[in-house]
């Protein structure tokens, strides 16, 4: 089988196909005035979504096998992780927006605070030809053409600060977006590291394709909340709450479910200074504080409050990984003249479910039967579960948590299964072919399996703390707060 070297250079041939593929089938803007990612016709979008689909698989097995040599302790593995992401990473940095059509939204929304409009209020398609950013909102992807930003004042002021730089040229613009997304990464590798995680702790989330092809080449700015919100939980950890929770805050800014960070951070308070008072404490002061920070920021941007309103409207929308809409259509239609109420019901009672699991985690954290950080990734996994709107790099929520400090557990194996057949669900393009779902069936069947038969080190069970114990112990003793 392959060895380190074999597997950098596999997977850098992967990312590299994707790239190119992507030139010709990637989700290429409608008008593009420099004629660089222009459609070629549909026989050279085949071409290039086969080669992309060839290039992804090539990446995935690299990418795994990369990860069965760090479990077993390969050295030449250890050394390489960042070497490594650098190669895989690389290609993708010149590739048109792949996977996704979201960056356009982000681009249009940037420039509709330019140009006066209520993002809060209204989509992309307010934007008339003459406007800034009218080539972005023309390729922003069905429903999402009307749609409000569901998107904090803190990544609309970055959206609006790339189309102003770039004057709302398409291409400039979207590589400025990519800057944006290549810090997100940045801010992942470092806090994991500052977790004390190691070579397999990034190869779970940095290296993971998924991350790759969707926080790199789509864009999405789920990657700068997971960055702030887990550098937010390094200080936190380290006994510098307040700080930490600044950094929640920000990261609340830039999408709301890094709001479930500080209920972890008030677990972190509470056990550290004990006690009701340290409840207390705990329960109430990292809101406060994130609640402020969140305040300052939206007066700020001058953006107004409308996100408080924004924040279901995604839920609308339905997506085939939701297994709650699935359910609540499916059930809508076997009972009712109009399924949706029937939907709805079941949707919130999904989000009832996944509150319940992140108050049971929290209260494990808080006895000591798991560790906080795990606690919070695990949650954010189950968030994603049960929510009414699920999209495949949700998943990078909480497996870039549980990838800082429980990598090589069952949890962490089986993270890994899911991001690999994830990556599958959405063509190049955008679309959500039905093959697409084949694919990541047939993935995660045969991950499943692998898994069974070949546990790694550590149970599922056993998600002790692998914090490094001198790094809990300083977090749980009386530091002073900065």
């Amino acid at each position: 089988m392959w060895n380190a070297s074999g597997c950098r250079w596999l997977g850098a041939f992967g990312s590299l196909a994707v790239a190119v593929g992507g030139y010709t089938a990637g989700t290429l803007p409608v008008r593009e005035p420099w004629g660089l990612w222009a459609s070629r016709g549909s026989a050279s979008a085949l071409a290039g979504a086969l080669l992309a689909y060839l290039g992804l698989s090539l990446l995935v097995a690299a990418w795994w096998r990369y990860g069965v040599l760090l479990a077993r302790g390969v050295r030449d593995a250890r050394d390489g992780v960042i070497g490594t992401l650098v190669w895989w990473t690389a290609p993708l940095v010149l590739a048109p927006p792949l996977y996704s059509a979201d960056v356009y939204s982000y681009i249009a929304q940037g420039a509709m605070v330019l140009e006066g409009h209520d993002v809060y209020g209204g989509g992309p398609s307010v934007l008339g030809p003459g406007d800034l950013g009218a080539d972005a909102a023309a390729s922003v992807g069905g429903h999402w053409t009307d749609t409000p930003a569901p998107y904090g004042p803190v990544f609309l002021v970055l959206a609006q600060a790339v189309v102003k730089v770039t004057g709302g040229e398409i291409v400039p613009a979207v590589f400025g977006m990519r800057l944006i997304a290549l810090g997100a990464l940045a801010l992942i590798v470092r806090a994991v590291r500052g977790l004390g995680g190691g070579s397999g702790a990034l190869w779970l989330a940095a290296l993971n394709p998924l991350l790759l092809i969707h926080v790199v080449g789509g864009m999405h700015n789920d990657g700068l909340m997971a960055g702030l919100m887990l550098s937010g939980v390094v200080l936190a950890v380290r006994g510098r709450w307040v700080l930490g929770c600044v950094l929640v805050g920000l990261a609340m800014m830039i999408k709301s479910p890094a709001a479930v960070a500080l209920l972890f951070i008030g677990v972190m308070v509470a056990r550290r200074d004990g006690g009701v008072r340290g409840v207390v404490k705990g329960l109430a002061l990292p809101g406060l504080v994130a609640g402020a920070v969140a305040a300052v920021a939206t007066v700020a941007a001058g953006t107004g409050f409308g996100w408080l309103r924004t924040q279901g409207v995604a839920g609308a929308i339905h997506t085939a990984l939701s297994v709650t809409s699935d359910v609540g259509l499916g059930l809508g239609l076997l009972l009712a003249d109009d399924p949706d109420p029937v939907k709805d019901v079941v949707q919130k009672l999904g989000l009832l479910a996944a509150v319940a699991i992140i108050l049971a985690l929290a209260w494990r954290a808080w006895k000591g039967r798991i560790e906080p950080v795990v606690g919070l990734g695990l949650s954010l996994v189950a968030l994603v579960a049960l929510s009414p709107m699920v999209q495949p790099w949700y998943l990078l929520w909480g497996a870039v948590v549980v990838a800082a400090v429980a990598w090589d557990t069952r949890a962490g194996q089986l993270l890994a299964v899911f991001s690999a057949a994830l990556v599958y669900e959405t063509a190049p393009s955008g679309h959500t072919p039905w093959y697409g779902f084949v694919a990541a069936g047939v993935v995660l069947a045969l991950g499943l399996v692998w898994a069974r038969r070949e546990p790694w080190a550590r149970p599922a069970e056993g998600i002790a703390p692998s914090v490094p114990a001198r790094r809990t112990a300083h977090a749980d003793r009386a530091d002073k707060p900065s």
